[in-house]
């Protein structure tokens, strides 16, 4: 059977997660309205709500079977 992931793994690959997508929020802000405080505005505030939302998130995955195959034994009696 394959490895489940913990839940500290989940935390810390949402946390890698939202840093690239935070800084891509950043850039896109600051490209739209031209001002720097509000882009890091936007992204501080986002950072930390869709940290909480991809935690959960891959939780629920975690615990669903869809698109896993379990593995085959070793051998058979």
């Amino acid at each position: 059977m394959a490895a489940e992931e913990k839940p500290y793994r989940s935390f810390v690959k949402a946390i890698s997660w939202r840093v690239t997508g935070t800084c891509d929020t950043i850039l896109i802000s600051w490209l739209i309205t031209g001002h720097a405080k509000m882009a890091i505005s936007i992204g501080f505030v986002e950072l930390f709500t869709k940290i909480a939302l991809y935690y959960v998130h891959e939780r629920v995955w975690n615990r669903l079977d869809f698109g896993r195959v379990k593995e085959k034994d070793d051998f058979n009696i």
